[in-house]
C-alpha cells in the first residue's frame, strides 16, 4: 500500500481517485432520487464511473511516484479495469 511519508504523490492519487469515487455516488443518487425518468442506462453509466474510480483505486495502491509521474494512457485505461485480485466480502 502506498504510504504517505515515502510516497506522497501516489498516496495522493489513490485517495484522489477514492474522493472521485465519493463524489459520482452522491452525484448518482441524487439524480436517482431527483429525476423520475431516471432509468437502466443512466445506472449503469453513473456505476460505471464509479467503479472506474475505485478500481484505480485499487490497481495504484502499490504504486510508487515514479510510476505515477510516468503513466500512459494504456496504464490509466489498465488502472480502470475490475481487479482480477479483488474479492467481493459479505
Amino acid at each position: 500500500m502506498v504510504n504517505k511519508q515515502t510516497d506522497y504523490v501516489a498516496w495522493v492519487a489513490v485517495v484522489q481517485e477514492l474522493d472521485d469515487a465519493v463524489e459520482h455516488l452522491q452525484a448518482l443518487v441524487r439524480k436517482m432520487s431527483e429525476e423520475a425518468d431516471f432509468g437502466e442506462v443512466e445506472f449503469r453509466i453513473g456505476l460505471g464511473h464509479v467503479y472506474a474510480h475505485l478500481n484505480r483505486a485499487w490497481h495504484q495502491r502499490d504504486t510508487t511516484e515514479e510510476e505515477q509521474a510516468v503513466f500512459t494512457a494504456d496504464q490509466f485505461q489498465a488502472w480502470s479495469r475490475w481487479p482480477t485480485d479483488l474479492a467481493p466480502v459479505g
